[in-house]
């Protein structure tokens, strides 16, 4: 079958009854005649794509087609891996729902690592369109910043009904605030953490004793050893398979959230990061990366008062791999593409920008081995565009997600 793009597309058509997802066994897939950006040390070239069992399986100028083949001729298109959002809300904080759909702050507790991202995210969630609509194929998604120790993020895909076949990672960060959500959500009750040092104290705490329940475990017989699930979620943090992912505003945040990380030798993420360009060589220097954003969104609180799209390139130069973020709901998320091209305007450049939402997005969010470029071996996340997706007049026509067209807007009919 063949399928053509047209110059004006009139209907988008989501796909709700593909059963076989993450690697189940699909149909031979062939995207050829496309610009591919494969986001490589390789440059972007015409050529196909060949795709079996929800993977990319070869690249090459020309590939001919055989046999129970799916064909898609993105002649004048331009190809990219699926973009990726490596810190959101999607799921949790539900659009259009109010309360009843919120389920992104357990702001009963200031400590609460054993909440779960996938026990909250609702994969019917409409934003979950609005992300297919213009590529968005993965998604880090978890609880919000109210509590000091928020619980545990995940790395998702953007297309399904049930959370457990959209799993890229979980857990994949355990989620941790500093600055103004936590003091105002407790503090304001009069409860702890009403200061930034009581944040700070709150989490070395825990923290330490995360590490000795670690170190206790490790040399200690299983059947000898009592099973704590209070601590037994940060494992995979003192094991350096994920990171503290910080929610830090304020430069003295930024250096707070590096101190306790170099403290406890664990690995970190700098999640907003919005004065970082007030210090970019010294949290270079450091050595963690930054998730920057949202930045398409109000100055809000004091925090963010220096908020600006010049951050992600001012941290890109002076040497911090970068992410870009919606945050959503905060900056919507169809919005991903649109705040690289305002970051790529700003100073980031198109490449970094490009990467800032691909491959380097999944190196921080610690699932490049599966995302993030057109590699064969790789999951075949992929998105078609008309334009470049870094400018407004850049329409996405067709995205991909483990070898599935998930949307379509160039026959309606596939």
């Amino acid at each position: 079958m063949l399928f053509y793009a047209p110059d004006m597309y009139k209907k988008i058509v989501f796909f709700h009854n593909i059963k076989k997802q993450n690697g189940a066994k699909c149909v031979m897939l062939l995207v050829k005649n496309g610009t591919i950006h494969p986001m490589t040390d390789v440059g972007h070239f015409t050529g196909d794509i060949l795709v079996a069992d929800g993977k990319i399986k070869m690249l090459s100028a020309h590939i001919d087609g055989e046999g129970d083949l799916k064909t898609i001729d993105a002649r004048g298109l331009n190809i990219y891996p699926g973009f990726i959002d490596a810190h959101s809300h999607i799921g949790i904080m539900e659009d259009k729902i109010g309360k009843a759909g919120d389920d992104c702050n357990e702001s009963t507790n200031p400590v609460t690592p054993r909440l779960r991202a996938i026990d909250a995210i609702n994969p019917l969630d409409s934003a979950f369109h609005n992300a297919l609509s213009v590529g968005v194929t993965s998604v880090m998604a978890g609880p919000g910043s109210a509590n000091p120790i928020g619980g545990q993020f995940a790395c998702i895909k953007t297309y399904g009904r049930r959370i457990d076949e959209m799993i890229i990672k979980a857990p994949a960060a355990i989620k941790m605030a500093f600055g103004e959500n936590p003091k105002n959500t407790y503090g304001s009750n009069g409860n702890m953490p009403l200061t930034r040092m009581a944040i700070a104290s709150l989490i070395r705490e825990e923290l330490q004793n995360a590490k000795d329940y670690y170190c206790l475990k490790k040399n200690t017989n299983a059947g000898d050893f009592q099973i704590d699930y209070a601590y037994e979620p940060y494992l995979p943090l003192f094991e350096h398979k994920i990171p503290m992912k910080a929610h830090v505003h304020r430069l003295d945040d930024i250096f707070t959230a590096i101190r306790i990380a170099e403290e406890f030798s664990i690995m970190l993420t700098l999640d907003h990061c919005t004065e970082g360009h007030l210090e970019a060589e010294r949290i270079a220097a450091a050595g963690f990366p930054a998730i920057v954003g949202p930045s398409l969104a109000s100055r809000s609180k004091l925090e963010v008062e220096n908020s600006d799209f010049k951050t992600v390139g001012i941290l890109q130069k002076a040497g911090v791999r970068v992410a870009i973020t919606t945050d959503h709901p905060v900056s919507r998320i169809q919005y991903l593409p649109l705040c690289a091209g305002l970051a790529a305007k700003e100073g980031l450049g198109r490449d970094a920008a490009l990467r800032a939402i691909t491959i380097d997005a999944a190196i921080i969010a610690g699932i490049s081995e599966r995302v993030g470029s057109i590699v064969p071996g790789k999951d075949a996340d992929l998105v078609l565009y008309d334009g470049d997706p870094l400018e407004i007049s850049g329409t996405a026509v067709c995205t991909i997600i483990n070898g599935n067209v998930v949307m379509d807007k160039m026959s309606g009919n596939l």
